[in-house]
Order: structure tokens, then sequence, then C-alpha cells
């Protein structure tokens, strides 16, 4: 199975967002973690619900900062075509519980996480994979 066959549509915002804005959206749309992209479409990085708590909250911090105040920047996306299991892979690999998934030309288009895989995967393989992801979850975010 591909991941696009899988994966949950994308829902973003930008850099330039508000960190307020970015709340809002992960409250209606029900989410905890939101890819930022550059005017492109393209991943530059991704905010959590967890990000807003520690780097916003904790800190004192205004919610009308810009989401690049606080966001991750590190990428770690799969592709389309790809096949389930290297995406599965991936997250075990990197210790994460979702991936961005992009087209060929590096837009995002969705995002494929454990719970996704879970829907169509046998429990044995999604069992070992949040195993992995949950070994070392103290320094993930």
């Amino acid at each position: 199975m591909r991941v696009e066959q899988a994966m949950s549509r994308a829902t973003g915002c930008r850099e330039n967002d508000s960190v307020r804005d970015c709340a809002e959206l992960m409250r209606d749309e029900e989410i905890g973690f939101v890819p930022v992209c550059n005017d492109a479409g393209e991943p530059v990085g991704a905010i959590t619900d967890r990000d807003l708590a520690i780097r916003v909250l904790a800190e004192g911090r205004t919610a009308d900062e810009q989401v690049s105040s606080c966001m991750t920047r590190e990428v770690v996306a799969c592709r389309l075509g790809d096949d389930l299991r290297d995406a599965e892979q991936l997250m075990r690999q990197r210790q994460l519980s979702r991936v961005m998934v992009c087209d060929d030309d590096g837009r995002l288009r969705g995002v494929i996480s454990l719970a996704d895989i879970a829907e169509v995967e046998s429990e044995r393989s999604i069992g070992d994979t949040v195993q992995a992801v949950k070994s070392d979850q103290a320094s993930i975010h």
C-alpha cells in the first residue's frame, strides 16, 4: 500500500502566521501537529501543541508572536508514492509518531501518522513501531 492511500489531508500554516492563529487551527481541526510551509507550499518545519505549551506559554511569550519563533525547523517527510512500510520504518528510525507527506515537487500534501498506519497494518508491525517511537519520547516533541 502507498502512503497516499493512508495519509490524512494536509492542514498547514505559514512561518509568519501568529501563534494564536495556529492554536485556533489546532483547536478547530482537532489536531496537535501542524506543518509549517513557505510560500511555495514546501514544508520548512512543524509546530505541535507541545511546542505551544513549552515554548510559548511556559516561557511567558505572547500569542501574537510568529510561528517561526517557536516551531521546530526539522522536516521529516516521505513521498506520496512511497510504500507504507517505508514510512513506518522512517518513523521508527527517527522516533516520530508522524511524518509529513510531499509530492514530487516537494510540496506538502498530507501527514501520515502511526494511527493512520494502524488502520491498515497488522498489530504486530505497528506495535513494534510504537515501541521504537516511544522508547525515547522524552527527547522528542
